[in-house]
């Protein structure tokens, strides 16, 4: 069945450097759109990075924009978020998925995701 793994999240100071990593399973990857979620304390399911298959389009919500990259390796099955300049506001859990189609508008990738990975923790603090 469908399997998203994600690890590399942690405690990190605001300004800092983290890289989260996703390992699918279960399916082909190569051909779907990739993309990570976040879910703050209290607040929804946000859609922060979507990559494209075939192409590798990136988007990026304007939260994040400038800050994160998105990358892919369909070899390894192996999606990144690469996030820079973290700031308190992006603590959160964050979450692998995968769909049909990147989104332009990221508010709407839930509505066309459909598997999602267990999460992994990050919190920006000092």
């Amino acid at each position: 069945q469908v399997q998203l793994v994600e690890s590399g999240g942690g405690l990190v100071p605001p300004g800092g450097s983290l890289t989260l990593t996703c390992v699918a399973s279960g399916f082909t990857s190569a051909y779907y759109s990739m993309g990570w979620f976040r879910q703050a304390p209290g607040k929804g399911r946000e859609g922060v990075a979507c990559i494209s298959a075939g192409d590798d389009a990136e988007y990026y919500s304007d939260s994040v924009k400038g800050r994160f990259t998105i990358s892919r390796d369909d070899a390894d099955h192996t999606i990144w978020l690469k996030m820079n300049y973290l700031k308190p506001e992006d603590t959160a859990l964050y979450s692998c998925a995968t769909g049909v189609f990147c989104p332009q508008d990221l508010s709407t990738m839930i509505l066309v995701f459909g598997a999602v990975g267990q999460g992994t923790e990050v919190t920006v603090s000092s």
